[in-house]
């Protein structure tokens, strides 16, 4: 197995698609050597983390977790330029069933994308723009380090924010946390931040901790965005209760909260919203 040859990571929870994409790319791109094939999510993320591929396709409606979802994940655990090992961010490719909304979400973000059946023309294309990057990336004019993650995590928040217009769903104005028989009321302007906790959602106010039987994904839509603030995949917080904002080498942000003793950590993705901090 050539040490230099491009590496390459698949994740599609449908085994024939996955294979007949590995065949088109044995065929298109013979150097390009596929670590791994996944079939959800989750493991995307760990295999990704862990391989640190050149490329990755990933299959927008995955189980575990989208694909888009799996990539926000990686951008925000991605080692530092700093650190030892470091690689540079995989070059991402969503294979999408979409609709037309979504699409020109990709294209406006630049994003490369394939859909669903893949024809070998648009595959065929999208591996001259692979081969470019990469060629790119090894050349002596290549970005500086750091550039290209930048760049996704860029890509990243415009998709994650792209979402269709509709009927906004009501803002939430008491969390109702249930322990055994007992319920209680809790006023979300009292709610310091939100956490995702496996089935649960941890409820976190100045006093005391609630556990609320829902998921993170299905709270965040019900909350002011002006008030509450996304600042890592699994935590939203109040805006008002935030102290301080201290920015770290590697591009996240710490943050104090008023009445609380632990910190919190803002992502890459979320970390342009305490600039002005």
């Amino acid at each position: 197995m050539n040490a230099t040859a491009p590496r390459c990571l698949i994740a599609e929870d449908e085994p024939l698609l996955a294979e007949g994409l590995r065949a088109e790319l044995a065929a298109l791109w013979p150097e390009l050597q596929v670590v791994a094939m996944v079939g959800d999510g989750l493991a995307a993320t760990e295999q990704v983390l862990a391989l640190q591929p050149d490329v990755c396709f990933f299959d927008i409606r995955m189980p575990g977790c989208t694909g888009l979802e799996a990539a926000q994940a990686l951008a925000e655990d991605w080692p530092a330029v700093s650190e030892a090992g470091s690689a540079p961010f995989p070059l991402l490719v969503f294979v999408t069933a979409y609709d037309d909304y979504a699409l020109k979400a990709f294209e406006s973000q630049a994003v490369d994308y394939l859909v669903k059946p893949v024809e070998r023309p648009r595959l065929a294309a999208c591996v001259k723009r692979l081969q470019a990057r990469l060629a790119d990336r090894r050349a002596a004019a290549a970005p500086p380090a750091g550039t290209e993650l930048q760049a996704a995590v860029n890509q990243l928040r415009a998709l994650l924010g792209a979402t269709p217009a509709g009927a906004a769903p009501p803002r939430l104005e008491v969390v109702q946390a249930q322990v055994g028989n007992l319920v209680h009321l809790v006023p979300v302007h009292e709610v310091l931040y939100f956490e995702a906790a496996d089935k649960y959602v941890r409820v976190i106010t100045a006093a005391r901790e609630h556990l609320l039987r829902a998921s993170l994904k299905e709270l965040l839509p019900q909350l002011d965005p002006a008030l509450f603030w996304q600042v890592h995949r699994g935590t939203v917080v109040q805006a008002r209760a935030v102290v301080t904002a201290r920015r770290e080498e590697s591009g996240k942000v710490t943050l104090t909260l008023r009445g609380r003793p632990e910190t919190l950590t803002v992502s890459r993705l979320y970390a342009h919203l305490f600039k002005g901090m």
